[in-house]
């Protein structure tokens, strides 16, 4: 992956490239600047329609009453999604659909505020707080076509405060933008419950006692990002967010009804039809290693649309940082897929080293093995 050093960690970019290339996003004009073209081999965009995915949409409503035939086939929906490409819906998941509207739209209130105030929260290097336009911060090349805001929540942190998203906003844009962080918080915390249920589902699919994967992340920390992807009068030429699986553990994932996400199954993209009543479960790096390779990470994209905009809220759950990923012993029949590695590892691998793609977790493999034998 050649572009990969050459396209990380370039920081020239200063508030004013920014706010020009937004009137760019803003204008949707056909110029669209070369560093948001992606190389054929990677876009590939066609306008056509894709296949859709056909992913299982899981019932959980059984699970939760305690039903332990639903169960059983809760685990087993699960475990063929996660054996060929990494990826679910499930309905009935608990979380207040309320909340999600709420959510929605303090987002869209957030990334319609002017240039120059979403850059009082830009995230700075090496924070997952706040603001970032394209990631041009990060890269020069290939930019996504997207905004984000990103919250960090470290339950177990020293640091860990129940009102720091409030804070957060508030600090900023004075006492009107304190819901949205409570918000944040709320949603954050509705996901962090969830994710505590799938991964005892992932665990009943696997074979594994139940408690395993879910001892395992209830010290975790989580990532919450939002992200908005403009309307692009070129849809074909550039990507709202390039091919890759993500680092992570576990991703949840609500897409408004525009629709963009899309799975590399079967040797081809093929679309995950938006559902409002859902949300997307996904497979990262730190899970299939931590099931020993049996289930994949889901490689995933977003396409953007020529004339609708589209928000997705993407809640990333993760190990706690210093916690070692050893798969369960009845996964690891003859040998083991991945060495020990922590998050905080990977973590670092993909913000100084390497630009997330399909290879990640291989490459950090390759990265961690050169390190060791230099230490």
């Amino acid at each position: 992956n050649n572009n990969n050093n050459n396209n990380n960690n370039n920081n020239n970019n200063n508030n004013i490239n920014l706010s020009q290339n937004l009137s760019f996003l803003e204008l949707s004009n056909n110029l669209i600047p070369q560093k948001f073209k992606w190389p054929k081999e990677e876009n590939n965009v066609t306008i056509s329609k894709y296949d859709d995915l056909n992913e299982p949409i899981i019932d959980l409503q059984g699970f939760a009453d305690g039903d332990k035939e639903a169960a059983r086939l809760v685990a087993e929906q699960a475990r063929s999604a996660c054996l060929s490409h990494g990826l679910f819906q499930v309905i009935n998941h608990g979380v207040d659909t309320k909340l999600i509207s709420l959510m929605q739209d303090h987002v869209k209130d957030f990334f319609n505020l002017p240039i120059d105030e979403k850059m009082k929260v830009q995230r700075l290097p090496g924070s997952f707080w706040g603001y970032s336009f394209a990631h041009a911060d990060r890269f020069s090349l290939n930019l996504p076509w997207k905004e984000t805001i990103s919250c960090f929540f470290d339950q177990n942190g020293p640091h860990f405060d129940s009102r720091q998203a409030a804070q957060f906003f508030e600090s900023a844009f004075g006492e009107q933008f304190e819901q949205i962080g409570w918000t944040f918080q709320k949603y954050s915390e509705a996901m962090t419950k969830l994710s505590l249920t799938i991964v005892e589902i992932l665990g009943m699919s696997l074979g594994v006692d139940q408690s395993y994967f879910k001892e395992f992340f209830e010290d975790g920390n989580s990532i919450m990002r939002c992200n908005f992807y403009p309307p692009c009068q070129e849809p074909g030429l550039v990507l709202g967010t390039g091919p890759h699986c993500d680092p992570t553990a576990l991703t949840i994932l609500h897409q408004d009804q525009v629709g963009g996400l899309q799975v590399f199954a079967d040797n081809k993209w093929k679309s995950v039809r938006p559902r409002s009543d859902a949300l997307v479960i996904s497979l990262g790096d730190t899970f299939a290693a931590l099931s020993n390779g049996v289930y994949k990470s889901c490689p995933h994209r977003a396409i953007v649309n020529k004339s609708m905009e589209r928000v997705s809220l993407v809640f990333f759950m993760c190990p706690r940082a210093d916690k070692v990923i050893v798969p369960p012993q009845n996964l690891v029949s003859s040998s083991r897929m991945y060495p020990d590695f922590t998050w905080s590892d990977l973590l670092k691998f993909t913000q100084k080293h390497y630009r997330v793609d399909f290879a990640t977790l291989q490459n950090f493999i390759t990265w961690l093995n050169i390190s060791h034998q230099t230490t």
